[in-house]
């Protein structure tokens, strides 16, 4: 099923908001910057004495998340709700 829809062509640009470019380049050097440090911090755990500990660690949570997936649901979502009690604001 086609529908025509109108379309109405304005004669001038719609405007930037002022520095848009500068804004973007920024942020994207932002971002480049983050990514070239944390590739550097995974760089260096990846050499430390920690990986192979790392690595063991998460091997075990994946067998027990297999096993237990309801107890690991209910686990996680008890350390959400903590964490998130612990990082509520005051008012």
């Amino acid at each position: 099923m086609e529908q025509e829809v109108p379309v109405t062509i304005h004669g001038s640009k719609p405007k930037e908001p002022q520095g848009g470019a500068r804004v973007e380049a920024s942020i994207l050097g932002q971002v480049t910057e983050i990514s070239e440090v944390l590739a550097g911090v995974l760089s260096c755990l990846r050499e430390s004495e920690s990986w192979h500990t790392i690595q063991q660690g998460t091997e075990k949570a994946r067998e027990y998340i297999k096993k237990n997936p309801a107890r690991a649901m209910l686990l996680t979502l008890g350390a959400g709700a903590l964490v998130g009690f612990l990082m509520k604001r005051k008012r």
